[in-house]
């Protein structure tokens, strides 16, 4: 038994990993560079996660996807401080990213990819739910010849809860990049950094706080 997980570089990846790779073998993790704002330090802190775990990292490039997402991920627009689903969604991502790591399954025989899907998420991305992924593993049955399953150990849990695993399990929170912008450090006004530092001060985290932001 072996797993793949999408690597992002942000909590729920990191998290997901943590609980994983053991249990599930994981030994492979693939980040996506489809031109979005963060991407040298989503790849980065994929890069540093990936050495700190001893699992293979590959970077893979959607060019195609950035030319047609004209959100404020890609788009030279502000990523705005209120919450606005529209301004930050790219044409099928999860759908997309998912079959990809589906290639590789097949090829490789992954007998599962790992998801950071999460119920906060979940509650405005569609994206981000079961529902969905029950969906694309039908799709698999179909389009493979392994037929990967794929677990998504966050779906029941808010961010707040998310980061309590992470310390739980000594996940190396301190690598993380989960900021719509590349700064070097968290810009502490975009949606992601505000889910973020407010899970992390429900926990107490204040010296990762300290490193983050």
């Amino acid at each position: 038994m072996k797993s793949i997980i999408l690597l992002s570089g942000g909590l729920d990846a990191l998290t997901c990993l943590a609980i994983t790779k053991e249990k599930y073998n994981c030994e492979l993790a693939l980040t996506f560079d489809y031109g979005q704002k963060a991407v040298n330090k989503e790849i980065e802190a994929s890069s540093k996660i990936c050495k700190y775990y001893d699992i293979e990292h590959k970077v893979i490039k959607l060019d195609f996807l950035k030319d047609i997402t004209k959100t404020s991920l890609v788009s030279k627009d502000e990523v705005p401080q209120d919450y606005d689903m529209q301004a930050v969604w790219v044409p099928n991502r999860n759908g997309l990213f998912l079959n990809i790591a589906a290639c590789y399954a097949d090829s490789y025989g992954y007998d599962y990819i790992i998801l950071g899907a999460n119920k906060e998420e979940g509650a405005t991305f569609p994206d981000n739910t079961s529902e969905f992924v029950q969906r694309v593993e039908a799709e698999f049955e179909y389009s493979t010849l392994k037929q990967p399953k794929i677990l998504r150990p966050l779906i029941n849990m808010d961010k707040v809860e998310i980061v309590h695993e992470a310390l739980k399990l000594n996940a190396p929170i301190d690598l993380i990049h989960s900021c719509y912008l590349g700064g070097e450090k968290h810009c502490s006004k975009c949606e992601s950094c505000l889910h973020l530092l407010n899970a992390l001060q429900k926990n107490n985290a204040k010296d990762f706080i300290k490193k983050l932001f």
